[in-house]
C-alpha cells in the first residue's frame, strides 16, 4: 500500500493516446492511400471507446485491442454508426484546420493580449489553502464480487453481460475495459469469466463506505456510487494532521471494515484531485502539493485526455490544432476562442493553469437541472410494444420526480434507432407536469410524430426527461411564523429525497451504450438486476445515482448543547445548517417587508385632534343632511406592529 506520492513521482500517464496508430498516420505506404490509412487509424482509435483512460492498462497494446475491436465490429449497424460519425468529425477537423491556417495570416496580437489578461484574471482566483480528496473505489463492482467469491482473485472476471460494467485488474491486462461488449471482451480474454449485475450488494456496500466517509467530512459529494470527493482543511486542523496522513488512515479505516480497497487523489482542487486519483491505482493514493510552480509543472505534461472533461472528440480536434498537452494550450491561446467558442477557450485556460472548484457540498444541495430515465432493449418496431415501452417510463419517471419533489415545464423524448442514430424531439406542456399520465399524454404526440418522419421506425433505446423544473416541495408554515423549520422529508407525499443525479460533468460520456450485441442475439445492453424479485430501484438504469449524505445520530445531550445561529433579523435561534439558515433569512426578510408596508400606512394616518380626509366629508355630509353609514368598530381594532 503506497501513499503520500509526490507530483515528481509522478508515474507515466496510462492513458494511451493516439500513438499507436500514428505510423499509419505519418508514414503512409504510398501517397495514394494517405487519406485511407488516417481516416482507418482514426476510426480504430474511436472504437477504443470511452474508457480507454482507466487504470491498469498502461501495459496493454491499444493497436491489437484496436484490431480485435474493429474486425469483430465491423459491418455492424453500430460499426456503421460510429464510421459515419468519424467521418464527420474529419470534415470538422477540416474545416477546424483551414479556419487556423486563415488566423495565421491575421495580426492576433489583440487576442494574445486578451487572453493574457484573462489568464492573469484567473491566476487571481488560485485558492491554495484547501484539502480536496477524490476516493474512487478500485474496480468497485468486481471487488463486491469478489468478497462473494474468493476463488476468482487471479482469474480475470468482469461484471455484466451484453456490456461490461467493469472488471478487475487481471482481465485489464488483456484489454478488456467498461463499456466493452461482452463477446469482444471473450475475444480479447477467452477465459474471461462474466457475472451477473447485483445492485442490491453494489447499494449496501456503498453505504458502508459512505458511513465512513462522513466521518472525515460531513458535507462530502457523491459522485457516482464508488466515488466521492471531501474537503478534509477542517479535520486535518482540528485533529493536527496532514492531509496524506488523513487519507491513509481513512483508506485503512474503509478496507478493514468493507474488506474492499479504494484510491485516493489529494490536491488544492476537485478537478486535480480527480486526476490524481487515477495516478496510484489501484490501492494508492498521490499527492500534489499546494503550490503554484509545481502544479504548473503538473499540468504542462499531462495529457489532455487525462483531464475530466476531455473525451475522444474534444481531444482529437485539439491534437489537430497542436495541443496534446495541457502545457500547448499556452502556445495555442491566441487561436482557442476562435476555433472552439468562448466555453471551450475558458475551460481549456483553467486546465492550462490547473484551476478547479474547492466548494465540496452534498449532491442533493445542487439544483436539479432536469430529471429523466431511459430504456435500452432489443430492436422494437412494433408500435404497441413501443408504447407499452412509453408507458412504463413514464411510470418510471413520476416516481423519479416525486422523489425529487419537482415537476417540469418541458418534457423531452429520446430515442436512439437500431442504426445508433440519436433523435430527439421536445413540448412545452400548457401546465408543468410530473404525473405519469401527463408525461405519456404529451410524450405519445412526439413518438407518433417520430414514426411518421421515420418510415418502419425500430428503435433499440427509448428515454423521457423533464426540465425547467418547478419545485413541489411545500413552504413550511412553522418556519415562517419564526420556528424551526420541519425536518426534511416531511412533504406531502410522505417520501423523502432518497436517490439525487448530480450534474454531469462536461464531457462526460455515457459507457453503457457504446458496444453492439448482435453477436449476442441482441442481448439487452442493461440487464436489471433482481427482477424476478420485482424490486423497484433507480440503480438498474446506469448506477449513477447517488443517495444523500448519511446523518449521524445525535444524543440528547449533544442536542442540548447544539450551537445555534441567531437570526439577524428577528434575534431567534436557528439550527447551524447553512442552507436552512439562508431560508429562514429569506422568510425573514418577507415578513419585514410586510411589517414596512403596515408601518408605512400607519405613518400616514394624521394625529389625533385633527380630521382626516373622511371625517371631513363626514362633517359636510352631516350639514347637507345625509346620512352617514356608521365605522365597522372591529376595524378600529386591527393594528398591525
Amino acid at each position: 500500500m503506497t501513499s503520500g506520492e509526490s507530483a515528481q513521482q509522478a508515474k507515466e500517464p496510462c492513458s494511451p493516446e493516439l500513438g499507436p496508430f500514428k505510423d499509419q498516420i505519418a508514414q503512409p505506404q504510398d501517397p495514394d492511400s494517405e487519406n485511407t490509412n488516417a481516416d482507418l487509424a482514426s476510426l480504430k482509435y474511436s472504437l477504443l471507446g470511452p474508457s480507454l483512460t482507466k487504470a491498469g492498462q498502461d501495459k496493454v497494446d491499444q493497436s491489437k485491442v484496436a484490431e480485435v475491436i474493429y474486425n469483430s465490429s465491423k459491418g455492424s449497424k453500430f460499426f456503421n454508426r460510429e464510421e459515419e460519425r468519424d467521418k464527420a468529425l474529419t470534415v470538422k477537423i477540416d474545416q477546424i484546420l483551414a479556419k487556423k491556417r486563415q488566423l495565421e495570416k491575421l495580426d492576433l496580437s489583440r487576442e494574445l493580449r486578451a487572453a493574457d489578461a484573462l489568464l492573469a484574471q484567473l491566476e487571481a482566483s488560485r485558492d491554495l489553502t484547501q484539502h480536496i480528496v477524490h476516493i474512487d473505489c478500485d474496480a468497485f463492482y468486481a471487488a463486491v464480487e469478489q468478497l462473494d467469491r474468493p476463488e476468482l482473485a487471479d482469474l480475470p472476471f468482469a461484471v455484466g453481460g451484453g456490456v461490461l460494467t467493469t472488471c478487475n485488474y487481471v482481465a485489464r491486462r488483456f484489454g478488456c475495459r467498461s463499456g466493452m461488449a461482452g463477446f469482444v471482451a471473450k475475444k480479447l480474454c477467452p477465459q474471461l469469466i462474466l457475472l451477473p449485475l447485483n445492485f442490491d450488494k453494489y447499494n449496501a456496500k456503498a453505504a458502508e463506505v459512505r458511513e465512513i466517509l462522513a466521518d472525515y467530512d460531513p458535507r462530502f459529494e457523491s459522485a457516482s456510487i464508488d466515488e466521492a470527493y471531501l474537503n478534509i482543511t477542517q479535520y486535518c486542523i482540528d485533529h493536527g494532521m496532514e492531509a496524506a496522513d488523513v487519507v491513509s488512515q481513512m483508506r485503512r479505516e474503509i478496507h478493514e471494515k468493507t474488506h474492499i480497497t479504494v484510491s485516493a487523489g489529494i490536491a488544492a482542487n476537485a478537478r486535480l484531485a480527480k486526476i490524481c486519483s487515477n495516478m496510484n491505482k489501484p490501492n494508492g493514493q498521490y499527492v500534489l502539493p499546494r503550490d503554484r510552480v509545481v502544479i504548473m509543472e503538473f499540468m504542462r505534461d499531462l495529457s489532455c485526455r487525462q483531464v475530466n472533461g476531455i473525451g475522444r472528440v474534444l481531444e482529437r480536434e485539439l491534437g489537430a490544432v497542436g495541443i496534446s498537452t495541457c502545457g500547448d494550450v499556452y502556445t495555442q491561446r491566441q487561436f482557442i476562442e476562435k476555433l472552439f467558442g468562448e466555453k471551450t477557450y475558458n475551460f481549456l485556460l483553467r486546465c492550462y493553469l490547473g484551476l478547479g472548484r474547492t466548494s465540496i457540498q452534498p449532491a442533493e444541495e445542487y439544483e436539479r437541472k432536469s430529471v429523466g430515465t431511459e430504456r435500452t432493449f432489443r430492436d422494437m418496431d412494433n408500435p404497441t410494444q413501443l408504447r407499452e415501452q412509453l408507458r412504463r417510463i413514464a411510470e418510471e419517471l413520476e416516481k423519479d420526480m416525486r422523489r425529487a419533489e419537482c415537476k417540469g415545464r418541458t418534457l423531452c423524448i429520446k430515442v436512439k434507432l437500431h442504426t445508433y442514430e440519436v433523435l430527439t424531439r421536445q413540448i412545452a406542456p400548457p401546465k408543468a407536469v410530473y404525473l405519469a399520465d401527463d408525461l405519456y399524454d404529451y410524450a405519445l404526440p412526439m413518438l407518433v410524430k417520430l414514426e411518421q418522419e421515420v418510415p418502419n421506425m425500430k428503435l433499440r433505446l427509448l428515454g423521457l426527461r423533464c426540465t425547467h423544473l418547478l419545485s413541489t416541495r411545500k413552504p413550511d408554515t412553522m418556519a415562517f411564523f419564526g420556528f424551526r423549520p420541519r425536518r426534511a422529508g416531511s412533504v406531502e407525499t410522505g417520501e423523502s429525497t432518497s436517490r439525487i443525479n448530480p450534474k454531469k460533468a462536461a464531457g462526460t460520456e455515457e459507457v453503457w451504450e457504446e458496444w453492439p450485441s448482435e453477436a449476442r442475439n441482441d442481448v439487452l445492453l442493461v440487464e436489471r438486476a433482481g427482477s424476478s424479485s420485482g424490486t423497484d430501484s433507480l440503480f438498474w438504469r446506469h448506477g449513477k445515482e447517488v443517495l444523500p449524505n448519511p446523518k449521524k445520530e445525535k444524543q440528547p445531550a449533544e442536542v442540548m448543547q447544539e450551537e445555534l445561529w441567531d437570526c439577524p433579523i428577528c434575534n431567534r435561534p436557528q439550527t447551524p445548517d447553512e442552507r436552512q439558515f439562508n431560508e429562514h433569512i429569506d422568510l425573514c426578510l418577507s415578513r419585514q417587508t410586510i411589517r414596512d408596508a403596515i408601518q408605512q400606512v400607519a405613518a400616514s394616518t394624521p394625529p389625533p385632534g385633527k380630521p382626516s380626509i373622511p371625517e371631513a366629508k363626514k362633517s359636510k355630509d352631516k350639514k347637507r343632511g345625509r346620512q352617514s353609514t356608521a365605522a365597522d368598530p372591529r376595524q378600529k381594532k386591527l393594528r398591525f406592529t
